[in-house]
């Protein structure tokens, strides 16, 4: 299955697993990459020496491609920088920041640039700062997320009818028919997070995976917006943060309500009650724990047969 995605990034398939915080380390992106996929480590939970432990395991892991995703409001930032040149990691996924910041040294260095949008105004930005590919992440996406609220199934033909270079469609999207969808809706991948959480090689806690697991349509909320938008299973925590905004809290309630390490707390030590547990909306599809690999094989054998019906 080649198109622009395979050859930009030199697989297999065009599916993404995406660089999720306290989620994608090592073994999950190198096990996604092994499969035929682009597998990517999430940078925005690890300390600089950590990030680098990983990806020289990802290399003894796997002789396909794999990327790093970063965060650009890391407070390493520079450091991190300096790590992914000295391990020649070829593939970098940047968000969260302006792509004009670093799009250019890193394409400097010979690495292929990628930056994630949820609008048409910050593809078009992406695009000029010189980015390699797009992805364009709609409102039912998990974790950090928009502020504008558009659907994946908007925001992909208005963002392809705009730029000439590479689309990559996120959020909602799990499956093989909902990988056909957005293809035939102008994307040219997809990115797929939720899925791979609830693979066995993700690093989350097996009580956040079982939470997923058994997660139905309409116990996801987007909130706090004020801070950083944030797609959340509704728990305890959630709970607390809704009572505060009966009292139209300041910023700095909400910052002292959400403290620190609340997604680490939720997804990577397991507390369901006081953690964050940010996934998205295609939770109430995912019904398994299932090895990353077999993962990407069900989602192309039901791509292949979805296609098949439409011919």
């Amino acid at each position: 299955m080649q198109n622009k995605i395979t050859k930009l990034f030199k697989i297999k398939y065009p599916i993404i697993q995406a660089g999720m915080i306290w989620v994608s380390g090592y073994k999950l992106a190198s096990a996604v990459s092994n499969a035929g996929g682009l597998g990517l480590i999430g940078a925005g939970s690890m300390y600089p020496n950590v990030l680098r432990e990983h990806i020289q395991k990802c290399k003894k892991a796997t002789n396909k491609p794999f990327g790093v995703n970063i965060p650009l409001f890391y407070p390493d930032l520079d450091e991190i920088l300096q790590i992914i040149i000295e391990e020649k990691v070829k593939i970098v996924f940047t968000s969260a920041g302006n792509p004009k910041l670093y799009t250019s040294f890193l394409k400097d260095n010979g690495i292929t640039v990628v930056h994630v949008v949820s609008s048409v105004k910050f593809a078009l930005k992406s695009q000029e700062a010189g980015v390699d590919a797009i992805v364009a992440e709609g409102f039912e996406a998990g974790g950090h997320n928009g502020r504008e609220e558009t659907t994946t199934f908007t925001l992909i033909p208005m963002v392809k009818e705009k730029i000439n270079i590479p689309l990559i469609a996120a959020g909602g999207i799990a499956t093989g028919k909902g990988m056909l969808a957005v293809l035939v809706l102008g994307a040219d991948g997809v990115q797929i997070g939720s899925r791979f959480v609830t693979s066995d090689e993700s690093s989350a806690h097996i009580n956040f995976k079982n939470t997923v697991v058994a997660t139905k349509d309409g116990e996801t909320q987007l909130t706090l917006k004020e801070l950083t938008p944030v797609r959340l299973i509704k728990n305890d925590f959630y709970n607390q943060v809704q009572e505060l905004y009966k009292q139209k809290p300041s910023i700095e309630q909400l910052k002292e309500l959400l403290g620190r390490a609340r997604a680490k707390k939720g997804m990577f030590e397991g507390d369901l009650k006081e953690g964050e547990l940010e996934i998205g909306q295609i939770a109430g599809l995912i019904h398994k724990i299932k090895p990353a690999a077999k993962i990407v094989q069900e989602i192309i054998d039901e791509f292949s047969e979805s296609k098949k019906l439409l011919c």
